[in-house]
This record gives C-alpha cells, structure tokens and sequence, in this order.
C-alpha cells in the first residue's frame, strides 16, 4: 500500500465534505428562504428547494451506472472526477455572486452543484481500488470517511463562526458572511482535490478507443451489468440491504434538524450537534475501519446497524430536559448526536470497502455506479415514512421510532448475504 497514495485519494473527501456541510446540511436551505426567496410565498421556496435536491438525486440515480461504465473502459475516472468536481466547485463558488430575489439561479446552481458532488464520488469510490488491497481496503475506506469527517468539520466551524461574529472577519453582515462560507467551499474544495490528482494512478484501460468507441462499448457493458449484478445473488442481496439500511441512515441525517426542531430543541443546540458528529465521527470512523480489517466489515456493520436501531429507540424517548454530567447540564440531543457520530462513519465506510471486495476491479467504475445509484435511491422510504406515522400518531417520536424498520430490514438482508461466495 502506498501511503502517499492512500492519503492523497482520502483528501478528496477532506475537499468534498466543506460542500456536504457548509452548504447542504448547514447554510444553503435556511438562506435559500431567508435571503434568495425573501420575498416570495413561503409554499413556493420549499417547492422549489425540493425540486432542486429531487433533481440532483434523479440525474445523478441515472447517470451513475453509465458513467461508471465509460470510465472503466477508457480508464478515464480522474477525468471525469475533475469534471464533475470542477462543475461543483464552480456552480458553489457562483452562489457567491447572487443577490436577494434570485432564487431561481440558486436553485438551479445547486442543483448543479449536487450533481458535480454527487457524481465525482462515483469515480472517487471506484478508485478506491487502485490505492488498497483486499486486506486494506477497510482501513483505507474508513480514512477516507475520517478526513471527510474532520475536514468538513474544520471549514463548516470556521464558517458558522464567520456568520455569528462577522464583524471579526470584516464583513458587514451575516449574510455577506454566508456567502463567503459558499465561497470558501469552493476554494476548499479546489485546493484539496489536487493531491488526488497528482499522486493517485488509475490502471491501464481495459482498451484503447476514441470517444465514440467508448460510448457504444460503455451502453453495451451497462445492460451487461445490469444482467450480471441481478443474476449475481451476493451482489445483488448487498445492494438491497445497503439500500434499506443506508435509506434509515440518510433519513435520520435529512431530518434529524427537523425532529429537533419538532421537539424544541434551540437552533444553537442543533448547530452544536452538527459540529459534535464531525468532530467526533472522526476517530470513530477510523476504528470502525480497523475493527473491520479485524473482525470482518459484514460483521462490523451489523454492530452499527444494531446501534442505529438503539438511536432510534433512545430518540423515540427523547425531550427537551437536560441531564446533569459533572455538574454541568446537557442536553439529551447532543448525547444522542455522539451515539450519531460513533456508528455513522463506520456504517458508511465499511459499506463501500465491503461492495469493493465483491466486485471486479476491473469494472470498478461501472459496479461504483450502481452501488451509488442505490445511494441516491435512498431516504424514498424513510422520509415518508416517518412523515405519516408522525401525522397518523400526532408524535414525532413515533416517527423517528418506525425508521428502525429500515435497519430491521436491511440488516437481516445483510446478515444472508454470503462474502465468502
């Protein structure tokens, strides 16, 4: 394994995470409606924010298995993870320069920008491959997980404090500070992703052909996946589980503000949770990677999911009264929030270092695909979901409490999935 290699191609994801939390879970939705939708309904701002993110997971669901496809056979991944990337950090950098009232470009340029983030990883995960070995795969996976973690974790706290002391850094305003936070995702995004492309190699393509060539051989190979992947019983019992179970774990990242919110908890509070998962999911992600080199990833995610199945159990309880830990009060959602942090880096890394072990090499692109087409298919069930049982049972406790069907489900799928074979 070469460690520079290795570190390089975790980089990414310390350059990708600033998007996933300065814009998406954090910044871009609350001054989609308070700033760029100032002045329209507030029925039409959410619409259309959810157009944008239903769009973005729609194009990125389709594209994925046939861009994997064309990347294997041309060995063109780090190609096209820069074109992806580079529509990414464009798009994000752009939010910079919109003013009140254009939520019509900001809508489209995060959907955009989604689909730059989205898709990059699609190539990024393939290449995951290259830089480990089937005894190293795990740990490396769980690295990759880690920096992500820590540095989206750095950059989204540098921001939050730019918006609630943006006198500190000059600016005339928190949303002036907000959008330098879009633009320092974008730069960050820029500079980190350079290693990758300077230090980690691809393999040689499966063959040598011009553009056209690829695009007939590249559909061809995707309906012989798609053949392969369902009659392939291990391959496909994987995906359906990793569906069913990474759906529960996207569910409880989605609306974990809103159910916090539901229950009222502050707004600061929620905030401190957000820094609480990155910061802390970090250490947690690299040993869930060595307790899967260990012990087995299969084994390892059963753990994880059995400790979703006790979040959701402990957040179908939950409310807003602190508890007393040396002397000092607490409250009970940010102790929910490390359960959070310990399982999610795991569960997410382990999976992709998992499907990595089962598929060929070769066709690491195109099985990368699929594997994140299902990514993109999940929080279907588990939004809507929790949203009917919270309106059938008056309670959004019970709501987040039928989410442990999704790990009930999944994990008894994973549990028949056969590795060995």
């Amino acid at each position: 394994m070469n460690k520079r290699s290795v570190l390089s191609w975790a980089f990414y994801d310390w350059a990708n995470s600033a998007f996933a939390t300065t814009v998406i879970a954090g910044f871009f939705p609350i001054f989609f409606k308070d700033y760029w939708s100032k002045n329209s309904p507030v029925e039409q701002s959410t619409f259309w924010l959810g157009v944008a993110i239903s769009s973005a997971g729609l194009i990125v669901a389709v594209l994925s298995p046939l861009l994997g496809a064309f990347s294997d056979l041309g060995s063109k991944k780090k190609v096209f993870l820069a074109s992806f990337a580079g529509l990414g950090i464009v798009m994000t950098g752009g939010l910079y320069f919109l003013q009140a009232g254009d939520w019509q470009l900001a809508a489209i340029m995060y959907t955009l920008a989604s689909v730059g983030f989205l898709c990059s990883n699609v190539f990024y995960d393939s290449l995951i491959t290259t830089v480990s070995s089937s005894k190293t795969v795990d740990l490396v996976s769980s690295q990759g997980y880690g920096m992500g973690y820590i540095g989206g974790g750095i950059l989204f706290l540098i921001n939050v404090i730019m918006v609630q002391q943006p006198e500190w850094f000059g600016f005339s305003s928190p949303a002036e500070a907000v959008k330098w936070s879009f633009l320092s995702v974008a730069l960050w995004w820029l500079l980190f992703s350079i290693p990758l492309f300077l230090f980690v190699k691809e393999p040689a393509p499966l063959a040598h052909l011009n553009s056209s060539e690829v695009l007939k051989f590249g559909l061809a190979e995707f309906r012989q996946s798609l053949k392969t992947i369902f009659s392939n019983k291990t391959v496909s019992l994987f995906l359906v589980a990793y569906w069913l179970y990474i759906d529960g774990v996207d569910t409880i990242i989605a609306m974990s503000v809103d159910f916090g919110k539901s229950i009222g908890i502050p707004n600061s509070d929620l905030i401190t949770a957000l820094l609480l998962v990155q910061f802390i999911g970090f250490p947690f992600a690299i040993l869930f990677g060595w307790l899967g080199q260990k012990f087995g990833a299969k084994r390892t995610i059963l753990v994880c999911i059995v400790g979703y199945l006790a979040i959701t159990i402990l957040g179908s309880q939950l409310d807003n009264v602190p508890v007393v830990i040396g002397g000092v009060n607490v409250s009970k959602f940010y102790l929910l929030a490390i359960g959070v942090a310990m399982v999610q880096g795991g569960i997410q890394s382990l999976s992709r270092s998992l499907f990595a072990r089962i598929v060929p090499p070769e066709k690491s692109g195109e099985y990368f695909g699929f594997y994140n087409m299902m990514g993109k298919f999940a929080t279907i069930i588990g939004p809507v979901l929790m949203g009917t049982v919270t309106v059938l049972s008056g309670s959004p406790r019970m709501g987040i409490l039928s989410i442990s069907v999704l790990f009930l489900a999944g994990g008894y799928l994973l549990w028949k999935v056969q590795i060995e074979e």
